[in-house]
């Protein structure tokens, strides 16, 4: 269960100390305390049962003005020139690998990933690299469920002798290699993975993930659209692990305050029609309707204004909240939100992440895929070993409960030294329970303006 808190404008120097601030864990999810309890009231909604044959209704909600949101840096950067040199030697460098996407209907999540994982590896071999090595990074491509790029993908990497398989994106993809993965004695480390699934598989604690489990998106998002005054939601769903798991706990929270989904309209991966989804939602006259998919979003978003669904309405998820400036007419999505897991993204770290690569334009999980690889190298210096178990059981102890560190260079430094580390990062505070999730997080709410671009509006934290 979570337990939900508005946090206002997301500042990350000052987040990370909230955890005492945040609220206690409940049986139920409760509405964020401004909620509007007026919200849905007009009378310009139409009851669950009734059925219209015509385009959605003008929209009847009034979501919180936006706070607007600059990320800020978790904390000072070490010096990587004052790091000591490493107490242990390996005679097997950190060899890391990547399933992530560069194909398929999730492409669009691939560069900022990668750019986050050569950014962190560019970091630690400027500070000396792990145990006495620089750290090594092969990338392949996860593509996406329909097809069999992703086992192809872990099979090469496998044969490279990786110590850990950073991805995939997907969590249906994930579900397709994991037992292939882990069954090798290699972790796997994704940083995008939302799919509750994952938190009890029996992946002999090799799994491990930066992103939270869709259990905290799928309520923050729903517990948003109601304190926009909804009273009725219908929802656009990829039928596949990420879809569903969402799909089930908006529902839950929308129902859980008193609202009622009408409609669940479902599509599959490799679907490029979505005429009868987007007839159903909308014939069903919800006041807001959530889209669940991923690139699927281009096609699906013109159809639901087309049927005269205000933009204000629709609200997307982490798979499809993107710029969308170069597909879709200005104006298409002006008003519509979303939300993405992690918080706003700094200045600094977008500054980083366009040398990597000039051509990024968002900037979804590349914290999350930074954080991964620190703290993969930062297991391996704290076993002393690059062996996948070894590491393994050293990423809940560098996470948590030690000495407050933001980056490898300032973290190796800590543990070479003989401290016990907490490493913070551009994902959040990166707790580890026992199952390998966060059990803390930020998830971002963005609203989309006149060029279809999502921008920071306001930020909620909670706590699984």
């Amino acid at each position: 269960m979570t337990a939900l808190r508005n946090t206002g404008p997301l500042g990350l120097g000052d987040g990370y100390g909230r955890a005492a601030k945040i609220a206690a864990l409940g049986m139920g999810i409760a509405l964020f305390a401004s909620a509007c309890a007026s919200g849905g009231d007009s009378g310009t909604e139409s009851s669950p049962s009734e059925e219209s044959s015509s385009s959605a209704a003008s929209s009847v909600l009034s979501c919180p003005p936006s706070q607007g949101g600059t990320g800020e840096d978790p904390g000072a950067k070490g010096d990587p020139a004052a790091v000591p040199a490493s107490t242990g030697t390996t005679d097997a460098p950190l060899k890391l690998g990547t399933l992530l996407p560069t194909t398929g209907a999730l492409a669009f999540l691939g560069p900022p990933e990668i750019a986050g994982v050569d950014l962190a590896v560019q970091e630690i071999n400027a500070s000396g690299g792990v145990l006495g090595q620089p750290v090594e990074v092969v990338h392949r491509d996860s593509g996406d469920t329909t097809t069999d790029i992703a086992t192809q993908s872990v099979t090469d990497l496998l044969g490279q002798d990786v110590s850990a398989v950073i991805g995939a994106a997907s969590s249906g993809v994930s579900k397709t290699v994991i037992n292939q993965i882990t069954g090798a004695g290699v972790i796997q480390f994704s940083p995008a993975n939302t799919s509750p699934d994952f938190t009890d598989w029996d992946d002999n604690g090799l799994y491990w993930r930066t992103a939270p489990s869709d259990v905290l998106q799928g309520r923050t998002l729903g517990n948003y659209i109601m304190e926009c005054g909804a009273q009725t939601v219908g929802m656009i769903v990829l039928n596949d692990a990420y879809g569903t798991g969402l799909q089930s706990n908006i529902k839950s929270s929308v129902e859980s305050a008193g609202g009622q989904v009408v409609s669940e309209a479902m599509f599959n991966e490799g679907d490029s029609q979505f005429s009868s989804q987007v007839d159903a939602v909308t014939g069903a006259n919800p006041d807001a309707i959530v889209v669940i998919s991923f690139d699927q979003a281009k096609s699906i978003a013109p159809l639901l204004t087309g049927k005269g669904v205000d933009p204000s309405q629709i609200f997307f998820v982490d798979g499809n909240t993107s710029d969308y400036s170069e597909d879709l007419e200005a104006g298409t999505l002006e008003g519509a939100q979303g939300t993405i897991p992690g918080p706003f993204a700094s200045e600094n770290f977008k500054n980083a992440l366009l040398e990597v690569d000039p051509a990024l334009k968002d900037w979804a999980y590349a914290g999350e895929s930074y954080d991964a690889v620190t703290l993969l190298a930062l297991a391996a210096e704290a076993a002393g070993s690059t062996d996948g178990k070894a590491m393994a059981a050293e990423l809940q102890g560098v996470s948590q409960e030690g000495e407050k560190c933001f980056d490898y260079a300032s973290c190796v430094t800590i543990l070479r030294g003989g401290g016990d580390i907490d490493y913070d990062g551009y994902s959040g505070p990166v707790s580890f329970d026992e199952n390998g999730d966060p059990t803390e997080a930020f998830i971002g709410i963005y609203q989309f303006d006149a060029d279809n671009k999502p921008v920071p509006s306001r930020s909620e934290v909670g706590k699984l």
